[in-house]
């Protein structure tokens, strides 16, 4: 194979003896390793073998991004174990040959560089991460039910040492440029101005390929990794079980045992990739991939670039989502009746900043975007305005009819209610068609999803422009129609109604939050419902219910007494420093899983078959990243699918009884 015939890798020479090779897959926008990229980086490897470089740098040839790892649209076509094996091999042997070439290699690492892309970089001698906001590592094949098989499990811990290394690929929580460098992942951080030649010289500079510090390496050695490997485990089963989530496990296995080699372990061990791709979970978690990438689509054709949010209401939910947007780079205007009602956001937002940022410099930059604006006199500027006040129709019908002359063309304006209707607050304006819902989830830091919210009255471009605002803040934006709760709220009430009728029943909230757990749900419903705060729970159901509604007997009794959740210390728990303090969950009776679950499933066919959401697919999307239903499941209605069963054959009556609680329902 000639240097002529690549379509996806381009090697540049220069006199000195420096080789470039540039990795710029064809027809796509970003680089991702297939079969044919694979087959044609070994045809590079075969030029080089022949012709040796003094040194030799692999880059991308995109504009962002160097590689986002293997092509999951190829791996969700592999028919057997076997092709998944061949996979692995594959893979492992195209690095373990860059790894023993006998020049030094560099990968100079600018944007993305996750799962195959960090498993090439490591077979490299060297590492340059440019520092910007883009360039983030990450060995994140654990989120797909899979396992990082292309060497990462056996060079990682070598170079951080086994703590670090665990940590991202039991997570698959991905570090940036400075982190990689302090981790020695990196073996520099750059400005991207510089970058290309910190790469040159580094690559050139005869200096030994890193390895971790020596007390972590005696971590990697036989005699103490089954301890390593036992601590991790359990710190695992703290987060995800074993039925659920195999591959954390499996990784830890074939760290421990097989020297981070998948390929080693017997094909009837649990841990095996026989046993990893013939899992379930590893399909619905790539199932689960996609559903994500189609949610990313939203917004993309609408040619809107928001550069200003202006932000009416500083409490909690409106404060965070103006903190959000500043951090995301957004200048953020925030307006309240006064400077004294804006500070608590403000405080909030510098404590978000200093967690996620860790440099001073930063979090005051950012802060510098967020600005109080008690007159309001953001709204002429902003590309988007979004009203965060109290649900109180009559109090938003005036402010919107106040904020609608002052907005510039073009502008989206959005309301953040969860309970009213858009239909009853547009009837103030001139024109209607501008108001479209852009709803937040409580912590908006931590909520991935966003539902985008469709009235009758709303301007399809409106929807649009929202939807690109969303993912111009790195939010998932659902679109959903107007109705009671939308999607996530309709489906979450009665799931806690539910619940809360079992406690009212004599069941202890811990059997009831056990029961949920471990169906595999991330909190169980009461503690859920504690953590949103029970007045917000019973306004919520009112909403959606009437106001004539009974709430559950219990519910009553706590709100009462101003026990109210986490917020004031107590609530179905008592709080000690923000933890529930919990009893013994007990055994959970037979049955209680599934009488607690069904409401959901039945709310969730309830609202695909009303047109609150598109389909069966946007619903499991909205339900796994809005409440955080159990993700290897794929989702409520491919629970459904999986199980084999019609729903209204699989409930009967049960189902139309859920659908009915979703009517009544008391807590969301």
């Amino acid at each position: 194979m000639n240097l002529a015939q690549f379509r996806h890798w381009r090697l540049q020479r220069e006199a000195d003896g420096l080789a470039w090779l540039y990795f710029d897959k064809a027809g796509a926008s970003t680089n991702t390793f297939s079969a044919e990229v694979m087959q044609e980086l070994n045809g590079v490897l075969d030029l080089l073998d022949r012709e040796p470089p003094k040194g030799l740098v692999i880059l991308s040839g995109k504009s962002a991004g160097f590689i986002a790892g293997a092509d999951i649209e190829e791996f969700t076509t592999l028919s057997s174990a076997a092709a998944a094996r061949e996979l692995v091999r594959r893979g492992r042997d195209t690095f373990n040959r860059l790894a023993a070439v006998p020049y030094p290699t560099l990968a100079l690492i600018r944007g993305h560089c996750m799962g195959g892309g960090l498993e090439l970089a490591l077979a490299c001698r060297y590492r340059v991460a440019a520092e910007e906001q883009g360039t983030r590592l990450a060995l994140p094949e654990v989120m797909l039910g899979i396992v990082p098989g292309w060497g990462g499990m056996a060079r990682l811990p070598e170079l951080i040492g086994p703590a670090a290394a665990l940590d991202m690929m039991l997570t698959g929580k991905g570090v940036d440029a400075k982190k990689a460098k302090k981790l020695g992942l990196a073996d520099e951080c750059v400005p991207p101005r510089v970058m290309m030649n910190a790469a040159r010289m580094l690559v050139l500079s005869g200096k030994p390929r890193r390895r971790a510090p020596f007390g972590q390496r005696l971590m990697n050695s036989a005699p103490l990794k089954a301890i390593v490997a036992s601590r991790a485990r359990k710190q695992v089963a703290k987060r995800a079980r074993p039925q659920h989530y195999p591959a954390p496990y499996a990784i830890l296995d074939m760290w421990a045992r097989y020297g981070g080699n998948a390929l080693a372990v017997p094909a009837d061990r649990p841990t095996s990739l026989e046993a990893i791709f013939g899992s379930s979970t590893t399909a619905n978690l790539v199932r689960v991939f996609f559903l994500q990438e189609r949610l990313k689509g939203f917004g993309k054709e609408a040619d809107f670039r928001p550069r200003h949010l202006h932000v009416v209401g500083a409490g909690v939910m409106g404060g965070d989502i103006a903190a959000w947007a500043a951090l995301r780079g957004l200048t953020v205007t925030l307006q309240d009746q006064s400077v004294e009602r804006i500070v608590p956001a403000i405080k909030r937002a510098a404590e978000l900043y200093r967690k996620k940022l860790k440099d001073d410099k930063q979090v005051r930059l950012t802060l510098d975007r967020l600005v109080p604006d008690p007159e309001g006199f953001g709204v002429k500027q902003a590309d988007v305005v979004i009203e965060a006040i109290f649900e109180n129709l009559d109090a938003k019908r005036q402010l919107f009819a106040n904020l609608e002359p002052r907005l510039k063309p073009g502008a989206v304006l959005a309301t953040n209610t969860s309970s009213l209707s858009l239909e009853d607050i547009a009837t103030v304006l001139r024109e209607p068609q501008r108001l479209v819902g852009i709803h937040f989830f409580n912590p908006v830091a931590m909520m991935p999803l966003v539902e985008v919210v469709e009235g009758k009255q709303s301007d399809p471009e409106m929807l649009r422009k929202a939807a690109a605002f969303v993912r111009r803040i790195d939010k998932l934006p659902l679109p959903v129609k107007s109705a009671p709760g939308f999607l996530v709220n309709a489906v979450l009430a009665p799931y806690v109604l539910e619940a809360m009728r079992c406690v009212d029943e004599g069941i202890a909230p811990e059997t009831v939050d056990e029961a949920a757990l471990a169906f595999g749900m991330p909190m169980g419903p009461i503690e859920l419902a504690d953590t949103v705060g029970l007045d917000i729970a019973v306004a919520a159901g009112k909403s959606l219910a009437g106001a004539a509604a009974t709430p559950p007997r219990k519910l009553q009794e706590l709100i009462a007494l101003g026990h109210l959740g986490r917020k004031s210390g107590r609530g179905f728990y008592t709080y000690v420093k923000g933890r529930p303090q919990k009893g013994a969950a007990g055994q959970v009776p037979a049955g209680l899983v599934q009488r607690i679950i069904d409401p959901l499933l039945a709310a969730a066919d309830r609202c695909v078959r009303e047109g609150v959401v598109a389909d069966a697919d946007l619903a499991d999307a909205g339900v796994i990243f809005g409440t955080g239903f159990a993700p290897f499941t794929g989702g409520p209605l491919n629970y459904l699918k999986q199980k084999g069963q019609n729903h209204e054959q699989r409930t009967g009556e049960p189902a139309r009884q859920a659908a009915g609680a979703a009517r009544h329902a008391h807590a969301g």
